[in-house]
């Protein structure tokens, strides 16, 4: 089992996106996707839940969680989003990044557009690692 940890700032917006769609589309016997913030939030952004409820996704009840170093040592893939110079180190972890807009406060063109180039770019890494369903 191969996990998956995606990390931006706020844990509310991009790596939930992001954690969600690899759920959705991995094989679970074989990968899974977490998500974390280094300075995580109170809640998922309003803006990004509403922008994956129009695909069936449910973050309503999503709660962003704190990067700390025994959540970052669970996983061998890190995918960082924006958090720069905080993002963390994982020994032996193979890591990306992804450098995407924060999706907080913008407006639902700009959402859209962030959640779908997140979309393409999850189901690229499952179907080039052989995750897929």
């Amino acid at each position: 089992m191969t996990t998956v940890l995606f990390a931006c700032v706020q844990n509310a917006g991009r790596s939930q996106m992001a954690a969600a769609y690899f759920n959705q589309v991995a094989d679970p016997t074989r990968a899974r996707a977490i998500s974390a913030g280094t300075k995580p939030a109170d809640r998922v952004h309003p803006e990004v839940v509403g922008a994956m409820e129009a695909e069936g996704i449910d973050l309503a009840g999503a709660t962003p969680q704190r990067l700390t170093p025994d959540l970052a040592a669970q996983a061998q893939v890190l995918v960082t989003m924006g958090c720069g110079d905080e993002c963390p180190y994982v020994a032996g972890a193979r890591v990306e990044d992804w450098p995407l807009d924060d999706p907080h406060g913008k407006g639902t063109d700009v959402v859209l557009r962030i959640r779908d180039e997140i979309k393409v770019r999850v189901r690229a890494l499952v179907q080039r690692e052989g995750w897929a369903r």
